[in-house]
């Protein structure tokens, strides 16, 4: 299988369990930034239904993806029930995002690597943090755009990822 012709424009128009969502390729992002952005909300939509992509929460930083639970009517007022990020994330990001949200079930996604590295920084931000929701790192295959067919339906399961939950 080839890569969807739709990820080869900037703008890409993705379905997943029968909603859909619009991903925009900044300039300078590398592909698959975006990419793991998609594959994270299509991946946790079945948990979690309402869950969306680059939204601001009113907190110094930014969720590539993030789900509030719609039971509550203030619901963007309160913290995530999931925040994931896509790519690159320090230490001291991961720290204050695992204390200040204690409840949040968080997602890392990487780009075709092992997991031991990302594995050890995240332990190290968790110590001594008092936690309620899991942490997992997902590894998505070199070649995970093909998750992705010719009219932008995403087909990603777990089984297609490697996945940690600490």
């Amino acid at each position: 299988m080839m890569t969807s012709p739709i990820l080869t424009r900037r703008r890409w128009l993705l379905k997943a369990h029968g909603q859909h969502i619009v991903i925009v390729k900044g300039t300078n992002e590398k592909f698959t930034h975006p990419l793991m952005k998609a594959l994270l909300w299509a991946l946790y939509m079945p948990q979690y239904p309402h869950i969306t992509v680059e939204v601001r929460i009113g907190d110094r930083y930014k969720p590539d993806v993030v789900a509030f639970d719609p039971g509550n009517l203030r619901f963007r007022e309160n913290e995530p029930i999931f925040w994931g990020e896509a790519g690159e994330v320090g230490k001291a990001k991961i720290e204050a995002l695992v204390k200040r949200y204690p409840d949040t079930h968080f997602a890392l996604g990487k780009w075709a690597i092992a997991l031991k590295r990302p594995a050890d920084l995240v332990a190290e931000a968790l110590k001594g943090v008092k936690r309620n929701a899991p942490f997992d790192l997902i590894s998505f295959p070199e070649h995970s755009d093909e998750c992705i067919d010719d009219d932008g339906n995403i087909h990603i399961t777990h089984d297609n990822v490697t996945w940690l939950r600490l």
